[in-house]
């Protein structure tokens, strides 16, 4: 067991695979179940991490991808790492970049950029060969080239707590044969990875991301691959299926396959309905940017549903977003209040919806480990 990073279990469910748990980092303890709000260039969207402190947010993703391409690892290295660079005392976790590079080559992240009016070089994904992927910056075009060394490397110079090896992205709708064929290439970009990490721990957790689609043959040929390496934690990764079902069932058959004694994170999930069914299955950690999103579109998550908030309808209630949030929009707002800073376009809607939605993410999570502990999930 590692002094600076550890997991210990607190209570394993008997009526399901839920389980509560303590993760310890060099910045703090993360309690398990717990969402992990997404700060993709050092920052949740409308929100200062001053303001992320006061929230009990435990844990927060930070993108390397962006966060490589602008101000740069070195920048942040010279700040003293992403903690003091950005303003925050609890743990990060990093990914690899790999998410961001898969996505240009396959239309997502380019799409994302030419709705925000931003630099999009058309094809991005020069090459992808055994070394790892040659791709053009979207921000002025230069060729960059990212291996899973130096996207580790990267990571040691941003210093979060949890880092994530590189690996590949397929789309869901490739063949057998060629996912196979990815797998494989995965698995030894996630052994360089990890070897790398050794090389130079620096008091900092790398889990291993389990890959294989939607095929349980390959999923558990990924658990037993990359289990019998020295990770510090294991996350669910590559194409998790193509709707909520599908989802489930890969989880069902791939999450017994986990060494227990080990945190597990399952990357890119967090909405609502999700949470409900994933909990169960035993998923300690999960990130998204799904709430923040939802808050800057006025959805507005409450303990009796959620609340579009821009409808006429709340143009004269006054009172709070949900009468049982204590988070300082609905302590110090009206819901009025809220409608009207959205229909006057104010930046500071978008602030207030997301520490609301925030603290609601938080609060659920904190119900969800009491249900566990109660017997009652």
């Amino acid at each position: 067991m590692k002094s600076y990073f550890f997991f210990e279990i607190i209570y394993q469910s008997n009526k399901s695979r839920a389980r509560v748990g303590r993760i310890h980092t060099p910045h703090g303890i993360i309690d398990t179940p717990s969402f992990v709000a997404v700060g993709t260039n050092g920052t949740l969207k409308s929100l200062d991490n001053h303001v992320l402190e006061t929230l009990d947010q435990q844990l927060m993703f930070c993108n390397t991808y962006h966060m490589l391409l602008h101000p740069g690892p070195d920048v942040v290295a010279q700040a003293g790492g992403l903690h003091t660079f950005i303003g925050r005392t609890k743990p990060i976790i990093t990914d690899s970049g790999g998410f961001q590079v898969f996505s240009l080559a396959y239309g997502g992240v380019a799409s994302e950029l030419k709705s925000k009016g931003q630099k999009n070089t058309g094809n991005a994904v020069i090459k992808i060969n055994e070394d790892g992927v040659v791709f053009r910056s979207y921000r002025n075009g230069d060729l960059i080239t990212l291996t899973p060394e130096s996207s580790v490397i990267a990571q040691k110079k941003l210093g979060a707590d949890i880092i994530i090896p590189f690996d590949e992205l397929p789309p869901y709708h490739i063949d057998k044969k060629t996912l196979k064929k990815s797998l494989d290439r995965t698995h030894r970009w996630e052994k360089r990875s990890l070897d790398q990490h050794l090389a130079s721990p620096q008091q900092q957790a790398m889990y291993a991301v389990i890959h294989g689609g939607i095929i349980p043959e390959f999923r558990k040929e990924s658990c037993e691959t990359l289990g019998a390496l020295p990770f510090d934690g294991f996350a669910i990764g590559g194409s998790v299926g193509k709707n909520r079902e599908e989802m489930v069932e890969m989880l069902t058959s791939t999450m017994p396959l986990l060494p227990e004694d080990k945190p597990n994170h399952l990357l890119g999930i967090a909405d609502l309905p999700s949470i409900e069914s994933i909990i169960p299955l035993g998923v300690d950690t999960f990130d998204s940017s799904h709430p923040t999103k939802c808050a800057r579109h006025g959805h507005l998550f409450t303990s009796l549903g959620t609340k579009k908030i821009t409808q006429s309808r709340w143009k004269n209630d006054l009172g709070p977003i949900d009468p049982n949030c204590l988070c300082a929009t609905c302590k110090n707002y009206s819901t009025s209040f809220i409608y009207h800073l959205f229909k006057a376009k104010e930046a500071s809607a978008h602030t207030l919806a997301t520490i609301h939605n925030i603290t609601y993410m938080n609060d659920l999570m904190r119900q969800y480990r009491e249900k566990i502990l109660a017997g009652d999930l």
